[in-house]
């Protein structure tokens, strides 16, 4: 008997090893010029993987404020799971996404669950450096989340993801390949830039070769036709007055050539003491013998040298760097006296500018930064290298109108809704976001969900932003996959789906609930729900619906795509709607993706 088990257990593997070497087959024949990689199937966990997936509210970690601040969303879950539900909620509806995905060091605790029958590689374990299937693992994690964040964006919207070396040049083909799948006709690029983002202007000196200062950040448009890059607001626009432009660029007046300090003296620096011949159209020149010649006599050239107060002091430059850069010098007359100083050009992120620059710096960028605010509101270090917030608040200001909705479904320690609120309270916004990740390492539950209380409320003497947060965990329902899905899996779905429409509608409160409906608000609008497939209760359900005053989206069991429904004949505030199949529909599109 137990060799009869072996055999049919040989038996099935082969033929599982065999099907998965006719789809890999069929993948390589679909491609062509582009990334080409071994997609891996993606295991889930078996519970999952054959049930339908939605989001439960957990009422007791939400925060509630009526201070007329939006209403965000955390969720705990996989992503994947998380943006299969939000492709039925916010489909076309997110302004930006933000993403700093596993950069796939080897080192960062990346894990990918091979569906494949694997005996030297066992699934769900981190995927070091050397494993063979290193990049086609994060390849193939990245690919489906992607593919369904592309579907999420405005035709307006915007993507911004940070990564570094390690998967650069693979994540650039991935996001071109995903962006512009309806481009290729068209000559279009939704590609907008490749912005190195400088985070560590010091270097990182046990990098080999190059001192690191940058990773980069990948900017994609759902619709290059419609998208808008935004400006910068310049505080001050005076900045911009003192500097000058001559043909090496922009300068502004820097300190005066005369050196000054303890070895400023002649005595201390006999080699810098000599003079400086001016011409009169301000040319600047100096000679190895100290001497004019009898032709800038004649001209009427000036002399200067370095003394201050009667004292005979010395020059910064030497005479070498006075010949090869006179051009970086400002010469000034004052009557028979005229003073030499340096122009001082312009470092890294000096120059204020309206229109962002393709190199992405300001000193608030510093990975530092982002560790010591972290510091600041637990009291301790919790995480490593957090994204500062400053860096996060720019690429909303350039995406995102404010009022519009921000995702990002690697969540981390929740610097993505920190910077949306500070943003709100910076100029009176009413952005929105949603932030998505596990708890692996009680990522959420000790870090993220904790520091978007905190900043809400207050922390540190730091006083709170105010807003409030609904928080949902991905749950699941039915016994099949959904392209075998049942009947009694579509009643569980709609019996469970009460959530899923409050968030499509924006409308989080629940007033109402029995064994037969649901009734959300928010404070413009109601979401009705009637989810049970036996009719007996719907005079009652719509007897409640006609009672409320404000606009009502309407959702009503119904095993069609649409319903005839006269009940409501009349009534303008009525927006009717059926459920579960257009759920079904989506999570279908979804299925057949991966």
């Amino acid at each position: 008997m137990q060799n009869n088990m072996n055999d049919n257990e040989k038996d099935n593997k082969i033929l599982r090893l065999e099907k998965e070497l006719d789809r890999l087959k069929k993948n390589l024949k679909k491609q062509k010029y582009g990334l080409v990689w071994m997609d891996v199937p993606e295991a889930f966990e078996d519970d999952v993987e054959n049930k339908l997936p939605i989001l439960k509210e957990n009422p007791k970690l939400a925060i509630k404020n009526k201070d007329g601040k939006p209403m965000h969303i955390l969720i705990e879950g996989d992503n994947y799971h998380a943006l299969t539900c939000l492709n039925y909620t916010h489909k076309g509806k997110i302004d930006v996404i933000y993403i700093d995905p596993p950069y796939n060091t080897g080192s960062d605790g990346f894990r990918y669950k091979d569906k494949r029958i694997l005996d030297k590689f066992p699934d769900g374990t981190e995927v070091p450096k050397d494993h063979p299937y290193r990049h086609s693992y994060w390849l193939s994690f990245m690919r489906k989340r992607l593919e369904l964040a592309r579907e999420l964006l405005k035709e307006t919207g915007i993507l911004f993801i940070s990564i570094d070396d390690n998967e650069f040049a693979q994540l650039k083909l991935l996001c071109d390949e995903i962006f512009n799948k309806e481009n290729k006709q068209k000559n279009k690029d939704n590609f907008i830039a490749c912005l190195p983002t400088v985070m560590n202007l010091k270097g990182n000196n046990d990098q080999f070769g190059f001192a690191g200062t940058h990773e980069y950040t990948l900017v994609y448009s759902k619709n290059r036709d419609f998208a808008q890059i935004g400006e910068f607001k310049i505080i001050d626009e005076e900045d911009m007055d003192e500097w000058e432009e001559d043909e090496f660029g922009f300068y502004k007046k820097g300190a005066n050539l005369k050196a000054t300090g303890n070895n400023a003296p002649r005595e201390k620096r006999p080699n810098l003491f000599y003079p400086i011949f001016i011409r009169k159209n301000g040319e600047v020149y100096v000679r190895e013998d100290n001497k004019m010649t009898d032709e800038g006599k004649r001209n009427g050239d000036v002399v200067v040298l370095p003394i201050t107060g009667g004292k005979e002091m010395s020059w910064r430059w030497s005479k070498n760097k006075i010949n090869t850069e006179a051009h970086n010098l400002i010469i000034i007359f004052n009557g028979e006296d005229s003073s030499i100083y340096k122009k001082q050009r312009p470092k890294l992120g000096d120059l204020p500018s309206k229109k962002p620059k393709s190199i992405f710096y300001k000193p608030e960028y510093s990975s530092g930064n982002g560790t010591g605010l972290l510091k600041k509101i637990f009291g301790e270090k919790v995480f490593n290298n957090p994204k500062p917030v400053e860096l996060i608040k720019d690429f909303i200001q350039l995406g995102c109108p404010n009022d519009g909705v921000i995702l990002d479904f690697f969540a981390g320690t929740g610097t993505t809704g920190h910077a949306v609120m500070q943003l709100n309270d910076s100029d009176d916004g009413e952005r929105q976001f949603i932030l998505c990740t596990n708890d692996e390492n009680n990522i959420m539950s000790e870090v993220c969900y904790p520091r978007i209380k905190k900043v809400i409320k207050g922390y540190a003497g730091i006083k709170g932003l105010g807003g409030s947060l609904s928080y949902y965990v991905t749950e699941f329902v039915g016994k099949n996959n959904i392209l075998s899905v049942t009947d009694a899996d579509k009643i569980e779905l709609a019996h469970n789906a009460g959530e899923l429409l409050a968030i499509a509608e924006n409308t989080f409160e629940l007033v109402k609930q029995d064994k037969y409906m649901q009734i959300f608000e928010n404070d413009d609008q109601y979401t009705a729900v009637y989810f049970r497939e036996e009719m007996d209760k719907l005079d009652d359900f719509v007897a409640e619906v006609k009672k409320l005053k404000k606009d009502v989206s309407v959702y009503i069991f119904s095993w069609e795509d649409e319903t005839i429904f006269d009940d409501f004949e009349g009534l303008n505030n009525i927006r009717l709607k059926t459920i579960p199949q257009p759920i079904v529909e989506i999570y279908k599109q979804i299925y057949n993706l991966i």
